[in-house]
This record gives structure tokens, C-alpha cells and sequence, in this order.
């Protein structure tokens, strides 16, 4: 039989339990980790349990499982019962089981970490629930740290994050879709979204997306990203990373939806719009005027982040004329042992700072940070010492990187260290002329992105007008009574609260005569 079961695999589960034995132990190779415990269940039906340890709770199979099966005795079973049906509905009750007749079914359930429980004489199982592997409990966010906020970040476990955003949203509008991907890996990716508040046509879209993907294994949501983004020689992000469950949450407020990576804490949002790169959980936090001021900075530091390193070559190089008599004077002065032209000066401080910031990454972090700050500061003054660079160029890099910090988005942030390097090439070619082509290639490009049919520029290409108030600034809640139309037209209202009048203000006993 053994032999029988190499030359033709089983695809259903067989009523012979030796057949099914034999057909598990080859299909995993003999792995150890692979238990296989054969019982005589009532002391009459040969019976089979399998699971894989590390997957499953220990202590709820032996409280809930094995000492089921054993408790119970041939005359426990009522006259004209079928002892499968007896033990999946009497005997083995879980809070989440089922029944199983294919052997590609039964590996699933085993690899998510199921029991599987098989009876001589069926051509089914039994799968009881039963994962206790372990995880990473919720901490702080990492990448997205607010100073007045929530500070749970999502795990690498998708039932956790998706308990977190419930946890926020807790309205059975809130549906969650969920498949698996991967011809091997068969990782489980949930998509979440507000029923009515979602777009219809960017759901569908993305259900076709999805199952079009036909690859051996995702280990992140990146291979996702990838996949189903709409542009994929770009920059810039077209899709929304987010660690954040009030992040996620407000998100799907908004008509936004969320796909859930099991193995992964960052959550994919659709469709993403470039000002949403510069907005903070923390803006929605504070008020509406201090939120503004933080956002404005943003915007301007981005500009600064990939702008300011081109416009020094370009000045210095081309444009001398634009520098004040006595900063002239003085860049002259620092630059008279400088064998360097400014823009091969440049390129060497800005390699040279992307090379410790990525060593500050991977290094670990007991040491990384402070690699990061020693190195920049003792390379930075040996090379204004030994003449190489000069120290205006050493300033200008510093608040470049400086700035490139206060991007919230890391993708965003890494798109602008890129580009910078083609705008100082153009500086260095062309001098201003070259920057302002570049920054025109740059804004077409920008309006030419689609995130699932939804323009990347919106609300200012195409102009909405009503989506302005939460982009460059951000009104004050009361006045924030309509959600984007840019990703959504499906119930826009927000809220209804009514405005306060300004002359109906309560009296204070102070107040009364």
C-alpha cells in the first residue's frame, strides 16, 4: 500500500486511516516537527491525530482534544449515531472547527495551525483551531511615532491587527475580505473596508488585482505592492504604508481600503494621494492652527530636502551674482583649497552621508545610532580640515538631511534622496535653468500617476475644492463636515454636528448677577 500511495498521491482523503498515515508522513518528508499520534478512539475506531508542533496550543490540545477522546467510552454513543458525526458534534467542541475532505485542504489547515483529526472508515476529517505559535506582542510604533496619539502599532499577526482596527471601528459595516496568496507560502491577506463608504469600482478593482497575482510566495507586503500598484517605474509611492491602527482606521473612514499581510506590521492603504504623504496621525490630535504650522513645515522641508544641495551648485557654479558681496567673499575664501568643483564636492558628502545612514540602519541598534552621529560629525569636519569640501557645503548637506527627516513617509522620503541627485546633475549642467527643468519634468510626472484610477495630485489636479481643506492646511473639525470626494463620492457626509453660535455661550455662576 505504501508503495501504491508514492506512485499515485492521494488528493482526497481516503477511508483507508493507513492510506492517509502513509500519505502525510511522505508528502512532509518525515519532518520532526510533524506529529502523528495513532489512538484507539472507544476502544473500537482506529483513529489518527496530526499537527505541527510550534503551531498549536499544547494546552488546549490536551485539555480540549486528547482528554475528549479519552473520556469518552463505546457506551456513550446513542443507538443509530455515526461516530463521525458523534465526534465532531459532541465530543470534540471547539470554538472554531470544521470538516475537511481534501488532502490540499487538510495541509492548509495543518500549516495554519489546525488539528486534524481522522477516523478509519471516513473519507473526512476533522480540523479544530487550535494556533498558539509565538508572536510579538503590540509595542510602540517604530517608523511612525507621534508625540500625542495612541501608541499601538500592528504585529506581525493578521488576527491581531485586524482585532485592533475592530477595536476602533466597531460597526458591522466594516467588512474584511480574506484570501490566500502564494502557490507555496499561502500566506492569508485580508482586505478591510467601510461598506458604503468605499468606492464600489476601486473594490472590484482591486478583488481583480489580487487574484491575478500568481506567484510561489509573499513574505511581506511589498510583493503586493509591486503586484497591483498602477505605475511601477515611479519614484514615488502610489500606494500608503501605515503601522498605525488609528492611522488605518481613519484611513477607512475616509473610503480608503486597507489590505492586511499576515507576517508583515505595515498595512497597504488604497488609493493614495501625494499630500497624504505629508499628513501625521498627530495633525488630528492637536489644533487645527498648530496642525497647519507642522504641515506647512513639512511641505517646505521636503522642498528644502531636494532642492537645496542643486540650488548651491547652481549659485556657486553659474550664478555668482545672485550672492551677497560678503558671502561671496567668504565662500571664496573656504573654497580657495577646495581641488573640487561644487558639484563633484557635493556628490562626495551626499554618498558619503547615504552610506552612513544605511550603516546606521543595519547596524544594530545598541550602536547604530551612535555610528551615525560620530561618523557624520568626525568625517564631516576631517574633510573641511583636509580641504576636500568646504564647510558651507558641509552645512548645506546637513540641513538637507536634516530635512529629510521631518518627511512622515519613509517612501516619500527615500523618492526625494533620489531625485535630489538628478536635480544637482541638471544644476551642475544647466545652472537654475536646469533646475526648473527638472522640477517641470518632475510636476508632469507627478500629475501623470494614477493610484487605482484616482489622479496622485488630487485635490489640486484635478481641483477639488471641497478636498482643500485637510492638504496644506487643516480646518478645525466642526468645518470638516464632508469626506475626500478625490477617493470616494459614496456617502460624503462626515458629520452633522450643528455649529455653535457665537453669541449662545453658557453662564458660569460667575456669570450670573
Amino acid at each position: 500500500m505504501p508503495n501504491q500511495n508514492k506512485s499515485c498521491p492521494l488528493t482526497h482523503v481516503s477511508s483507508n486511516l493507513k492510506d492517509n498515515v502513509n500519505h502525510i508522513e511522505s508528502s512532509f518528508g518525515n519532518s520532526g516537527d510533524v506529529i502523528i499520534k495513532e489512538l484507539l478512539w472507544m476502544q473500537k475506531w482506529p483513529a489518527a491525530l496530526f499537527y505541527i508542533d510550534g503551531l498549536v496550543n499544547t494546552q488546549l490540545l490536551h485539555d480540549s482534544v486528547l482528554r475528549s477522546l479519552m473520556r469518552v467510552n463505546e457506551h456513550h454513543l446513542p443507538e443509530g449515531a455515526e461516530p463521525f458525526d458523534y465526534l465532531k458534534n459532541q465530543v470534540l467542541i471547539a470554538g472554531n472547527s470544521g470538516s475537511v475532505d481534501e488532502m490540499d485542504a487538510l495541509f492548509n489547515q495543518m500549516l495554519s495551525g489546525s488539528i486534524i483529526i481522522l477516523l478509519d472508515g471516513y473519507a473526512k476529517g476533522i480540523w479544530i483551531d487550535a494556533v498558539g505559535w509565538e508572536d510579538r506582542s503590540v509595542s510602540e510604533p517604530q517608523s511612525q511615532s507621534v508625540v500625542r496619539g495612541p501608541m499601538e502599532a500592528f504585529t506581525e499577526n493578521l488576527r491581531t491587527n485586524t482585532a485592533l482596527i475592530r477595536r476602533r471601528i466597531r460597526d458591522p459595516r466594516l467588512w474584511m475580505e480574506t484570501r490566500q496568496i502564494g502557490q507555496v507560502t499561502h500566506t492569508n491577506v485580508a482586505v478591510m473596508y467601510v461598506k458604503g463608504i468605499a468606492d464600489e469600482g476601486v473594490i472590484q478593482e482591486l478583488r481583480e488585482r489580487l487574484d491575478r497575482i500568481d506567484i510561489d510566495g509573499i513574505l511581506e507586503g511589498g510583493y503586493i505592492e509591486e503586484e497591483i500598484q498602477d505605475e511601477t517605474y515611479t519614484l514615488f509611492p502610489t500606494i500608503y504604508n501605515s503601522e498605525r491602527p488609528d492611522s488605518v482606521a481613519a484611513s477607512l473612514l475616509e473610503g480608503r481600503i486597507a489590505i492586511l499581510v499576515d507576517g508583515t506590521p505595515f498595512v497597504l492603504l488604497i488609493p493614495a494621494l501625494f499630500v497624504q504623504f505629508f499628513q501625521s496621525a498627530e495633525d488630528y490630535y492637536q489644533r487645527a492652527d498648530i496642525s497647519t504650522l507642522l504641515r506647512m513645515l513639512r511641505f517646505f522641508s521636503f522642498f528644502i530636502a531636494m532642492l537645496a544641495p542643486a540650488v548651491y551648485i547652481a549659485v556657486t557654479t553659474f550664478h555668482q551674482e545672485m550672492i551677497p558681496t560678503n558671502l561671496l567673499v567668504s565662500l571664496a575664501a573656504q573654497r580657495e583649497g577646495v581641488p573640487f568643483p561644487a558639484f563633484v564636492e557635493a556628490m562626495l558628502m551626499e554618498i558619503t552621508y547615504e552610506i552612513l545612514r544605511e550603516a546606521g540602519v543595519r547596524i544594530p541598534k545598541t550602536v547604530g545610532q551612535a555610528v551615525s552621529i560620530v561618523g557624520t560629525l568626525v568625517i564631516g569636519q576631517a574633510a573641511v580640515d583636509a580641504g576636500v569640501v568646504s564647510a558651507a557645503m558641509v552645512i548645506v548637506v546637513s540641513i538637507t538631511a536634516i530635512s529629510s527627516y521631518v518627511i512622515p513617509e519613509n517612501g516619500l522620503s527615500i523618492a526625494v534622496r533620489i531625485a535630489r541627485f538628478a536635480l544637482m546633475m541638471l544644476a551642475a549642467a544647466f545652472g537654475l535653468l536646469g533646475i526648473l527643468m527638472g522640477l517641470i519634468v518632475l510636476l508632469l510626472h507627478l500629475t501623470s500617476l494614477r493610484s487605482f484610477g484616482v489622479s496622485y495630485m488630487s485635490p489640486f489636479g484635478p481641483y477639488v475644492e471641497s478636498d482643500l481643506k485637510d492638504t496644506l492646511f487643516r480646518l478645525p473639525w466642526p468645518r470638516m463636515k464632508t469626506r475626500p470626494q478625490s477617493i470616494s463620492i459614496q456617502n460624503t457626509i462626515r458629520q452633522k454636528t450643528k455649529k455653535r453660535r457665537i453669541g449662545n455661550k453658557s453662564k458660569t455662576r460667575r456669570d450670573q448677577p
